[in-house]
């Protein structure tokens, strides 16, 4: 993992090391991010704890644009983070960006 301080952001690696509709779990010093790759090779990152009661969304079942909580079937949306209604809460977002396949994560929340 190789860090650019200026901007905050980190090198994760390459879309293809995360499996499609899977997740790849980054540990940095604000805490455990899941960067996830959907069906489309969209990416996208949340704080690794499901706003209900704290389990690990990198371990989850992504479809669509969502992921299922696999402690108690929250449904989160990837894009932001929000719990699917009737549920409420919220899962904290990171910006990724990707470039020429390698994903980088700023690890300033958008929260």
């Amino acid at each position: 993992m190789q860090t650019n301080t200026q901007q905050n952001w980190i090198e994760v690696g390459r879309i293809e090391d995360i499996p499609l509709l899977g997740a790849r779990l980054v540990k940095s010093p604000k805490g455990d991010i899941a960067v996830f790759r959907t069906q489309g090779d969209e990416i996208f990152a949340l704080r690794d704890k499901c706003p209900h009661k704290g389990g690990p969304l990198s371990q989850g079942i992504v479809h669509g644009k969502k992921v299922a909580c696999p402690m108690h079937d929250w449904k989160i949306h990837l894009d932001t983070g929000l719990a699917v209604a009737p549920d409420v809460g919220c899962a904290a977002r990171y910006p990724v960006e990707v470039r020429d396949g390698v994903i980088f994560l700023s690890l300033e929340s958008n929260k």
